[in-house]
């Protein structure tokens, strides 16, 4: 079983990877594999619409998103981490995200996922809920601790000392092991849920 994080922050090494890396630390002791991508300094640019990774079966744009695409095709979870600005995710991310899962068409039904937001103070909740919303357009279940998932600081490494954060970070680990595993133990026990052929609707037609 093999957890993909992905980290949004521009700081390699700031308070989202400290975050991340509390749960790494549970993951491993659950026996899970991870890998951290850090993706926040990279040139991302956003998805322009143009529809050719429907053709093509990629992004037209062929970076990070692209190298990406077969990790998470494999991967069993995704934990996306990201700082807040202005209440939001970082743009960077952002801007992956929806090309990575726009251009990728395997079925994401039954990945976990779960957020993380990293912030001096406020905006924690308004981010979590924008980068939640990745995981539920998908089928996928998302995994969640005992709060709203997110870390204070300020200064790279702060976020270490947010006692109850950290211990947020190891109860979202653990329950996101448990969710992978009983999902794995349902495929192998009962199947999939029956899919029905979606039905697509403008709300003018």
């Amino acid at each position: 079983m093999k957890v993909l994080m992905i980290n949004g922050s521009p700081r390699s090494n700031g308070n989202t990877y400290t975050a991340l890396h509390e749960m790494e630390k549970i993951f491993h002791e659950e026996g899970i594999e991870t890998e951290i991508l850090h993706i926040g300094n990279k040139d991302i640019r956003g998805c322009i619409a143009c529809r050719k990774c429907h053709e093509t079966g990629k992004c037209v744009f062929d970076d990070l998103v692209n190298e990406t695409a077969s990790k998470f095709e494999r991967c069993d979870g995704l934990v996306v981490g990201s700082p807040v600005y202005y209440a939001s995710a970082n743009a960077t991310l952002v801007a992956f995200l929806t090309r990575l899962f726009f251009s990728t068409h395997f079925d994401k039904t039954m990945k976990v996922g779960a957020a993380v937001a990293s912030a001096r103070r406020g905006g924690l909740t308004a981010t979590y809920d924008e980068l939640n919303k990745f995981f539920a357009i998908s089928g996928m279940p998302i995994a969640t601790g005992q709060y709203w998932n997110g870390v204070h600081g300020s200064n790279p490494g702060e976020a270490a000392q947010d006692i109850e954060g950290m211990q947020m970070m190891r109860t979202l680990a653990r329950n996101m092991a448990f969710l992978i595993k009983s999902i794995t133990l349902g495929k192998e026990k009962i199947g999939m849920p029956k899919e029905e052929a979606k039905t697509f609707m403008n709300f003018i037609h």
